[in-house]
């Protein structure tokens, strides 16, 4: 179990599909599919992050649930640096700030620079010194990565053309919190009642 319960183990967990990325490229992989799985692993992670306030209502404070939000922090953290190399990977593909202003009209573009510019100081404040400098602000803060997360949903619908793989993963993310809303005026109306 202290193995487990290492931080430095579950960093570890959170770099193997980086440690496979970095074995791929350099046995000549494209760097188009490399862009497209750093950015799946990003929103990946981003949205188990978003689940866990939901799944402890849904799973009725589950040890797994509680044992993976002590480490949100972390998974959320992950997520901004598979965005980053996502991103550097795009600069790389495309060769010229030409080429990349070329495309920054796009729908599909500029949601993703936009939800990787709202990322940065989510990741900075990362950090339990952040979150005592901060207090209050510090979630409210924290929050914008709700609006990260629909800017990344239209990024990926706009850059494949195609709303399948997206919604596979972002319409249970969607329904958890649906969930959540729900249980949140469930409560408030019970105790409007008990008054």
């Amino acid at each position: 179990m202290n193995f487990l319960n290492n931080k430095v183990f579950f960093w570890l967990l959170l770099a193997i599909p980086a440690v496979a990325m970095s074995v791929a490229m350099g046995n000549g992989a494209e760097l188009e599919r490399l862009m497209h799985v750093t950015g799946e692993f990003s929103a990946r992670l981003m949205i188990l992050a978003l689940l866990l306030s939901p799944f402890k209502l849904i799973f009725n404070n589950a040890r797994w649930v509680n044992w993976l939000l002590r480490r949100r922090r972390a998974i959320g953290v992950a997520a901004f640096f598979y965005a980053l190399v996502h991103t550097i990977l795009y600069v790389v593909d495309m060769g010229t700030l030409q080429a990349i202003l070329s495309e920054l009209g796009l729908l599909g573009i500029w949601t993703g620079w936009v939800a990787l510019i709202i990322f940065i100081p989510l990741a900075i404040t990362s950090n339990n010194t952040m979150v005592r400098v901060l207090k209050s602000n510090w979630k409210t803060l924290q929050r914008l990565v709700y609006v990260a997360a629909v800017l990344t949903l239209v990024h990926w619908v706009f850059v494949h053309n195609n709303t399948g793989p997206a919604l596979v993963h972002f319409v249970p993310l969607a329904l958890a919190e649906a969930y959540r809303i729900y249980h949140w005026f469930s409560t408030r109306r019970i105790k409007a009642i008990d008054v």
